[in-house]
């Protein structure tokens, strides 16, 4: 055997490690897992933790700028001792750690990160200026790609075979004809396809990166869709769904992605998109 074939031989081997064990469980679920959600104290991210925890997840934390609201609270009630808020602000990387190492220190672990807090304007391309790109490129790009790091090298430093999911959108896509705005897609299609990298470098680790891009949901943000006066023309001819989603109709792709049931799914996107699909 030669000098270079034994050095391959004893070479690490770091995905021997990712596979299921045999006592391994099949069923869907989030028993005994920590998660943090990005921007959960409202809209997308409040269903995402309500179907989380209809789904045993363990804790789930709510990292959000805002203080926590009346819906917040009442799914607080709901699931006593389970849905938790960390202030965070996404934006800052010394905040996600901050928060990030209070989970640890609460819970002892950390399972899975949904990089959900995000913003949007719509408004003609023509109209943008420069601090309002940027305010956008920081919460929805690097926000999410800040949170995706410290929570990847958190799993690494436990050992811990995480899972990371990001919220894209079907703008990232195709153009949303409703209510355009190019820079907004232009941050989705950065977090889609930032997904697909991050899932390559850190499947060594066993650590899986996917994304969700949801059609329009209704959430306070999407308020103005259904009022806009050629709603009920559009519905008539643009087939799939003809309503908004309600955001716990995004929770079950979250789940999944979330659960040991994906131990073998990384690097995708999975559009829960409605009417947004067929435009």
């Amino acid at each position: 055997m030669t000098s270079s074939s034994a050095a391959a031989n004893n070479s690490p081997q770091p995905f021997l490690n990712t596979m299921p064990p045999a006592s391994f469980s099949w069923q869907i679920t989030l028993a005994e897992k920590v998660i943090a959600i990005t921007g959960a104290n409202r809209g997308i991210g409040l269903g995402i933790a309500e179907v989380c925890l209809a789904n045993s997840a363990k804790v789930v934390f709510s990292l959000d700028i805002t203080e926590p609201g009346d819906d917040f609270k009442a799914l607080a009630e709901k699931f006593p001792n389970r849905f938790e808020y960390v202030q965070t602000n996404v934006t800052e990387e010394a905040s996600i750690e901050k928060a990030i190492n209070t989970i640890v220190e609460k819970t002892g672990r950390i399972d899975g990160l949904v990089a959900n807090a995000g913003m949007t304007k719509h408004q003609p391309a023509l109209n943008f200026e420069k601090p309002e790109l940027q305010k956008l490129f920081d919460l929805n790009v690097f926000g999410a790609y800040f949170c995706a790091n410290i929570v990847a090298r958190k799993f690494i430093d436990l050992g811990i075979k995480g899972s990371i999911v990001m919220t894209s959108s079907m703008t990232s896509y195709r153009p949303n004809r409703a209510a355009p705005s190019a820079p907004y897609g232009a941050t989705k299609a950065a977090v889609r396809n930032m997904c697909h990298t991050l899932a390559m470098e850190w499947s060594k680790h066993g650590i899986r990166v996917n994304s969700i891009s949801p059609g329009f949901v209704k959430t306070a943000m999407t308020y103005y869709v259904e009022t806009a006066p050629d709603w009920n023309l559009k519905m008539q001819y643009y087939g799939g769904m003809p309503r908004l989603a309600d955001p716990r109709e995004l929770g079950g792709a979250y789940v999944y992605l979330l659960s040991d049931a994906a131990s073998y799914t990384t690097g995708i996107d999975i559009p829960v998109a409605g009417i947004v699909g067929a435009w």
